[in-house]
């Protein structure tokens, strides 16, 4: 059993109305599953927050928010969000009320970048080496809860929304509402997969295909949502986008374009970065060439990648660990054969 108490400092429901501005909609940031987040400034410290607040009235709500503070009490990484303070407590109309108080990333989440909407003008894409870098993060992230965390810890809802990026553009993975410990249920495999009897709910398009058969609480199940996730960033296409129809998935799609295809299906912004400031036709050529190979290199190693995550059975899917040393990898090899100007993480395109 968690005493919370013991674990985080808390706060009063009057101090986050505050610093929230009485949770106003103006301050609101997002909206989930169990709950919506505003964001706030603590008055204390005048330290920016993000406040997810508890929709008590939300069934399963309440076990949502005491796995997430159980998940969140013991681990630390650069890559993982930062739970501050918490509050268990009553509104100022009796009513039961909680409340997680995050680091606030000044940057959002992932999917405001990766699917932005048309209004938001002068707004930059991600890069590609921004792209492969977040990717890392994430991937890093996973790998420390599956092989570093005692007990080991499965997310179970990993998707871009739950992704957030700081003013460095460094990512953080959030939300362990549905984060479940491997050690709560009896070993049935020796591949880190372990039978529930309570399941998984996960996001659809990202959820494992098994959890809808058996049910089984698995890190071959985030490393498949991983999969997809990875997919989605360097097409820039959701899992559930209309065109995935009649049995086509987005793992087919990447699938099938593998490897002479990758550049007609890849995020369309990706591929204005062969530029470069030579007035020299012959030159421009040339760094042209290579840095359409550099690209198409850097889209067939991670697509690949995303391919084999997001594998239908579990047993043919990838480590985290070797995920993350592949990644890494594919980083390196790109940026060792950056020439001229070709400088991927400094060309920025603009949204039209």
């Amino acid at each position: 059993m968690l005493h919370t108490a013991e674990q985080f400092p808390m706060v009063s429901y009057a101090e986050l109305s505050k610093a929230t501005n009485e949770f106003s909609s103006s301050n609101m940031i997002g909206q989930g599953r169990y709950g919506s987040v505003y964001k706030g400034i603590l008055a204390e410290d005048r330290m920016s927050v993000a406040v997810k607040v508890i929709n008590l009235q939300q069934k399963g709500a309440s076990k949502s928010f005491m796995a997430e503070c159980e998940a969140l009490r013991n681990i630390r990484h650069r890559n993982l969000i930062k739970i501050i303070t918490l509050c268990s407590s009553i509104d100022f109309k009796r009513a039961d009320f909680k409340a997680l108080v995050y680091e606030y990333m000044q940057n959002g989440s992932l999917e405001e970048w990766l699917h932005q909407s048309k209004d938001q003008v002068n707004v930059s894409n991600l890069s590609l080496i921004q792209r492969l870098d977040i990717a890392i993060d994430v991937a890093s992230a996973i790998e420390y809860l599956h092989h570093h965390c005692q007990p080991t810890i499965v997310h179970g809802d990993l998707k871009p929304s739950n992704v957030l990026i700081d003013h460095d553009m460094v990512a953080h993975v959030g939300d362990f509402g549905l984060a479940k410990f491997l050690s709560d249920y009896p070993l049935s495999t020796e591949s880190g997969t372990q039978s529930s009897s309570i399941g998984i709910k996960g996001t659809v398009g990202y959820v494992a295909p098994e959890y809808g058969m058996g049910s089984q609480v698995s890190m071959p199940g985030d490393v498949y949502s991983f999969g997809i996730f990875l997919l989605e960033m360097f097409i820039g296409k959701r899992p559930t986008d209309n065109m995935f129809h009649d049995g086509l998935t987005l793992h087919d799609f990447a699938k099938m374009s593998l490897p002479e295809s990758v550049m007609e299906i890849a995020e369309p912004s990706l591929l204005l970065e062969v530029t470069t400031n030579s007035n020299d036709v012959e030159n421009f050529e040339r760094l042209h060439g290579e840095g359409r190979v550099r690209i198409e290199d850097c889209l067939v190693g991670s697509l690949r990648i995303g391919v084999l995550c997001s594998m239908e059975s579990p047993a043919d899917r990838m480590e985290m660990m070797d995920v993350v040393a592949k990644l890494c990898a594919i980083r390196e090899n790109f940026l060792s054969r950056r020439t001229g100007d070709l400088r991927p993480s400094s060309v920025m395109t603009i949204v039209k």
